[in-house]
């Protein structure tokens, strides 16, 4: 197989797809993309036998189709050194010889028979749905920090999907904060449920164009096809039941903060470097129009105290927070101002943007407490 491509083009695709190879492969061929030569156009894929990543390039020139595992590591840290010039890559499907040339330079390695890289297998009585891509990437980035480590409950290391015939909500949480978006201006042909993994989403939070393009989102029981572009991504969906989250959201909560997300944010980062580096605790104080955050770390007797003022409804209230959760939380909101809903000092807090920036769009995300030490 021979073919002519720009390097930068061919370097922006096998970027693309290349966060899908694992740094710790059973298999060595997984190490390696695939590439499949067809007439003027090149297909790229990169699996980890979960997620499996594929993207087109179209040639500057091809001759004698063909196929070949290439070693990403290799290819990706060569291109990654040339300037925007255009390289002929050559690879004898025999003897799995590769060359490439670019300028007066020429590169040799060796490839892998591409029957050894895994096959991609096509999703069968699969349902569809079509979501705008900003608004894909918008919910993706709203709810993947959210999403757990723990790989004992591994349903809460992914992310949600719950898609209705009025609405689809996206839903993350690792136990001790949530976070709730919902769009009402995307609908399913019917109601079903799935969780994505946090790995495949990732890539797609890498790739989406955050332009308007339609991505069509195709799902059965057991797997999940991403389609946008020149890219398609398939991925294992999380097995198990997601927990009721809607359960641990506080039906009444009386007491009502609003105040400058950025002052508050602000505020909390400053504070949050005194606290003690174990808990990451601080502690937060409304009496009347005035709102102190205040952190401390008893071993090192280091100390912060913050007044802001805010506008507040409800009773006197002193509660702890982790305050990377808040900085974590407050981070991807972009209103100018939130609001704090709480009741008591051992449930938890939800925090809501003020002013949304689109009618159809619902965020609500909950922070659980800390004891404090009083």
């Amino acid at each position: 197989m021979k073919f002519i491509v720009n390097s930068n083009v061919l370097l922006k695709q096998l970027q693309a797809v290349g966060g899908v190879i694992s740094t710790n492969n059973t298999l060595p061929i997984l190490d390696n993309f695939l590439f499949e030569q067809k007439e003027n156009v090149l297909t790229i894929t990169a699996t980890d036998l979960e997620t499996t990543m594929i993207a087109k390039v179209d040639l500057d020139m091809a001759d004698a189709d063909g196929s070949i595992a290439v070693p990403a590591k290799l290819m990706l840290d060569t291109l990654k050194t040339m300037s925007s010039l255009p390289i002929t890559f050559t690879a004898d499907p025999e003897n799995h010889n590769i060359e490439i040339s670019a300028g007066e330079g020429n590169y040799k390695m060796s490839g892998f028979d591409a029957d050894e890289f895994p096959s991609t297998s096509q999703i069968e009585d699969s349902s569809q749905i079509k979501i705008d891509s900003a608004v894909l990437l918008n919910a993706i980035s709203k709810t993947i920090f959210a999403a757990g480590y723990d790989e004992l409950r591994p349903v809460m290391t992914g992310v949600f999907f719950k898609l209705d015939t009025d609405n689809v909500t996206f839903v993350a949480t690792d136990a001790h904060k949530l976070v709730c978006y919902k769009r009402t201006d995307i609908t399913a042909p019917e109601q079903v449920d799935f969780i994505v993994p946090r790995k495949p989403l990732s890539q797609l939070k890498n790739n989406l164009p955050s332009e308007s393009i339609e991505v069509t989102v195709s799902y059965n029981q057991t797997n999940a096809v991403f389609s946008f572009g020149n890219i398609v991504l398939y991925c294992r969906l999380i097995e198990g039941k997601y927990p009721n989250y809607q359960a641990v959201i506080p039906a009444e909560n009386p007491n009502i903060l609003t105040v400058d997300r950025l002052l508050f944010l602000n505020t909390i980062k400053r504070v949050s470097i005194f606290s003690s580096h174990s808990t990451f605790q601080i502690r937060v104080k409304i009496a009347g129009r005035e709102l102190t955050v205040s952190a401390e770390d008893i071993d090192f007797s280091n100390e912060a105290k913050e007044r802001l003022s805010c506008q507040y409804d409800g009773e006197d209230i002193e509660i702890g927070f982790n305050s990377k959760f808040l900085i974590e939380m407050l981070s991807n909101l972009e209103t100018e101002t939130i609001t704090v809903e709480m009741s008591t000092p051992n449930r938890a807090g939800i925090i809501r943007p003020v002013e949304e920036d689109n009618t159809h769009e619902d965020i609500l995300m909950l922070v659980m407490p800390v004891m404090l030490n009083n």
